[in-house]
């Protein structure tokens, strides 16, 4: 009999643990432990661990995976406990356990799970099987001879592993599975309530970018509907930097992280899709993008607990603030500068933030507010339904100028980004109601309206909307000319724009994070 005990939840198309217990063992046990430690604090400002919208997506997914069993000939057993502790009473309880498998993950704190559950094993003389699932490339096939040699450069591991390494191909989904041991009185267990697990229950708002299940099933309409049924995925390139509404990007990422669908069938299905539809950078971005989420979690594995020290990856120190006022006006979405509230506040009532928003805020944050980048990273994985941890940290590291960059002094211009991505101030106007007078382009700026025009827009600075809680010197060269080609004023304001799918253009950032020296 083996034990597989997932530390995530798995999508079966490459999860080679799964297919070795179905080889190896005649009786196969496959467990899910809500660990009581994902729902303590953070490590530096004790915000919660994991909050309302990932703990829906998560009991989503748990509830799939147990009902893919149940259709296959098998079942989930749930239990609430530290893994290592449930694992142990589970050996005695069933009493001829061979072996426990389970996926390995790179985070600190996984592996001290992981080391946990290896000691209780060794000294039940279970063995241990583990393998490495959740990346496109596997570990193994990294063109670099040892983690320590992984380049510190997002490109030249990028050019490595496209021209030396390999994919490996999916693995077929059983279609029946080893059941659990007959008369062993094993239960399968509740699956609890987020109220059970101290939190409340996830809202869903209607104006969501995000407004998906859980689970493997949900995970592969997604796909169907992206790729196969609208051809999205023919223009990713051009619309990942969207805002409103659900197909301007993938959303594969919550998915993702929890394990429902494989980077690697992602890729399959990319490939299949560009011999019977489209090759183009749009396609190719897609796999583009899905590296820079491997890179994150192979930095993970070289740096370990680096990757949460407040100097960085580079050991620079920075006098950061922790300013709870500054923080908390950025958090909640008060800190009077309508591109970042808006995004702050979409974060908050979805569980969700575009790309683009996310690496605004971080920048404004870090840059502007000068805070702490840790705060910033905790209240995202507190918050966020995509929560991954390699990518979270990664990002912010990277946002902070402490990171994979190779460049520094990296600052974002709020008012540029506001007026190129949200031009005519749509999605300004969706979050930020209170805004919703001030037409066009002029609501990225209410400070600089005249008392008539805020009057008209029935909003009065510090009373119903507040003044900007900083002012950074880049924004002035840009307030004046709210849309490209076009003045402030009625023209300004009477333009219509599609916000929501935005093209770029020579004037935007194409990539990632913008320069200070060039004032984006």
């Amino acid at each position: 009999m083996c034990l597989l005990s997932p530390l995530c939840v798995c999508c079966p198309h490459t999860v080679s643990v799964l297919h070795w217990t179905q080889r190896t063992a005649d009786y196969v046990v496959p467990l899910y432990c809500f660990d009581p430690r994902h729902h303590l604090g953070t490590a530096n400002y004790n915000l919660p661990c994991t909050g309302p919208f990932r703990l829906r997506f998560l009991l989503d997914s748990i509830q799939d995976v147990r009902a893919s069993l149940l259709s296959r000939g098998s079942n989930l057993v749930v239990r609430r406990g530290r893994p290592e502790e449930v694992v142990g009473d589970l050996i005695k309880q069933l009493g001829s356990v061979s072996a426990v498998a389970f996926h390995e993950e790179v985070a600190p704190e996984d592996q001290k799970v992981e080391r946990g559950v290896r000691d209780v094993c060794s000294q039940m003389k279970v063995k241990v099987y583990t393998c490495w699932g959740s990346t496109l490339y596997h570990r193994d096939d990294l063109p670099f001879n040892h983690l320590s040699r992984l380049p510190d450069v997002y490109t030249q591991f990028r050019m490595a592993v496209e021209s030396k390494g390999r994919v490996r191909p999916v693995l077929p989904t059983p279609g029946q599975l080893k059941p659990l041991p007959p008369g062993s009185g094993l239960d399968e267990g509740p699956i609890p309530s987020p109220e059970e697990l101290a939190q409340t229950e996830a809202v869903r708002d209607p104006r969501s970018a995000f407004p998906f299940s859980g689970g493997e099933s949900q995970a592969l309409a997604r796909l169907q509907h992206y790729f196969w049924d609208t051809d999205a995925v023919a223009t990713y390139k051009e619309t990942r930097n969207g805002l409103i509404g659900p197909d301007y990007s993938t959303k594969f990422s919550a998915w993702l992280a929890l394990g429902c669908i494989s980077p690697r069938y992602i890729y399959q299905q990319i490939k299949k899709y560009e011999s019977e539809r489209t090759a183009s950078q749009n396609t190719y971005w897609v796999i583009f993008e899905l590296l820079w989420r491997d890179y994150f979690k192979f930095v993970g594995a070289k740096y370990g607990d680096r990757m949460f020290d407040i100097k960085g990856l580079q050991d620079k120190s920075i006098p950061w603030k922790t300013d709870m006022k500054l923080f908390n006006a950025w958090k909640e979405g008060r800190t009077g500068v309508p591109f970042v509230d808006a995004n702050m506040r979409e974060l908050a009532l979805t569980g969700f933030m575009s790309n683009r928003g996310r690496q605004n805020v971080a920048s404004f944050l870090t840059k502007d507010l000068g805070l702490d980048w840790r705060m910033g990273a905790e209240w995202f994985q507190y918050l966020l339904v995509d929560h991954d941890v390699s990518s979270n940290y990664g990002n912010w590291l990277y946002s902070a100028g402490i990171g994979n960059d190779p460049r520094e002094n990296r600052k974002f211009n709020m008012i540029k980004q506001g007026l190129d991505y949200d031009n005519n101030g749509e999605y300004v106007r969706q979050w930020v109601p209170e805004l919703q007078g001030i037409r066009g382009g002029d609501v990225h700026t209410p400070w600089t309206l005249s008392s008539s025009s805020l009057s008209h827009s029935q909003l009065t600075l510090e009373e119903t909307y507040p003044s900007p809680i900083v002012m950074a010197p880049e924004w002035s060269r840009h307030v004046n000319r709210k849309l490209v080609g076009s003045g402030a004023g009625a023209s300004a304001r009477g333009r219509k724009g599609p916000s929501h799918t935005p093209k770029q253009h020579k004037d935007r950032g194409i990539d990632f994070y913008f320069s200070k020296s060039k004032n984006f």
